[in-house]
């Protein structure tokens, strides 16, 4: 027995007539008609009489009429208990710039759509400022790439002392990137090693930051000093510095992101130490801190990352596979 059965069997009676039932209800008359057989067959007796005039309830029909009124009206507030309690709240995440430049705005669209009544805060900033607003409770979650966080397990203490929840997404590799409208000497070729870059001018962010903690650890096992000559901790001012021809970087595929002429803005090459990589780490406050919120935003945040990396959007990555 379905709730469409018990819609048009009450619209019926209340319409006496099965042909303006039908119109009523946009059904055509012989389909409504045929899952009124198929009701009356299921329960094994008749339920409307035809007359000269229209159709009535049979004496049966009469009764059923009355229970299917009321297991309409408790379907119906059954959906709207439903609707009325959504999920709600308020959730904060923080993204680096490279990060937010691809999965900021698909992330929005995501909760959107999966819940429209939560208020999603987000914050781009710096990797290091965000573990920061992390410890502090000012956040909720965040991705980060912190070498010294992987590896750890969920729920040990993270730097600042407090308690994290530690998901890795993705694995990141590095590219050096130069600009065109400024062309250096040499061609870049397709992949590189750090040791090839001992002349080349570098602009990176400071040392508190994870991506130059994950340099740091790729130049250490290269036993490669390199060339910096600018330190800044702003990716929009990094890719002006390049784009203006100041010097080169090394960064994800994802700095990119926010030039559309980026093909005709930039050359890259991938870089091949093992080291020259980072993980993109979904950093949040433990279970017992999280908001329901929260955890719904966690979940949805894990699978925009996935369906970003399976469909290509996002370039230089591949998937971390978690051991069950």
């Amino acid at each position: 027995m379905e709730l469409r059965q018990l819609r048009y069997f009450v619209r019926i009676v209340e319409m006496g007539s099965m042909s303006r039932a039908a119109r009523e209800l946009d059904v055509v008359q012989s389909a409504l008609s045929q899952q009124i057989t198929r009701l009356e067959s299921e329960l094994a007796v008749r339920l409307l009489q035809r007359t000269p005039r229209g159709v009535v309830p049979t004496e049966a029909g009469v009764a059923f009429f009355r229970e299917a009124q009321l297991a309409l009206r408790h379907a119906d507030q059954a959906v709207r208990s439903a609707q009325q309690s959504r999920l709600s709240g308020s959730v904060s995440l923080g993204l680096a710039p490279t990060t937010a430049t691809i999965l900021a705005l698909p992330l929005m669209q995501a909760m959107r759509r999966r819940y429209p009544d939560v208020r999603l805060h987000m914050v781009e900033s710096m990797s290091g400022h965000l573990a920061e607003m992390l410890n502090a409770r000012a956040l909720d979650m965040a991705v980060l790439f912190d070498a010294r966080l992987h590896g750890g397990q969920a729920g040990q203490a993270r730097p600042g002392g407090r308690r994290w929840q530690v998901h890795p997404l993705i694995e990141e590799r590095l590219f050096l990137i130069r600009s065109r409208r400024h062309p250096q000497v040499g061609v870049l070729p397709a992949s590189m090693a750090l040791a090839d870059l001992a002349l080349e001018p570098l602009i990176l962010p400071t040392g508190q930051h994870g991506l130059r903690s994950t340099l740091d650890t790729a130049f250490a096992q290269a036993r490669f000093t390199p060339h910096v000559v600018l330190e800044v901790d702003s990716l929009s001012m990094v890719m002006a510095a390049v784009d203006a021809g100041l010097g080169s970087s090394l960064q994800p595929w994802a700095a990119m992101g926010r030039f559309e002429d980026a093909a005709q803005r930039f050359e890259s090459a991938l870089i091949t130490d093992k080291d020259a990589q980072r993980t993109n780490l979904l950093c949040s406050l433990s279970e017992d801190e999280l908001s329901p919120a929260a955890l719904a935003a966690r979940v949805v945040l894990v699978d925009c990352v996935r369906e970003l990396v399976q469909s290509g959007a996002w370039s230089g990555t591949s998937p971390i596979h978690h051991d069950n």
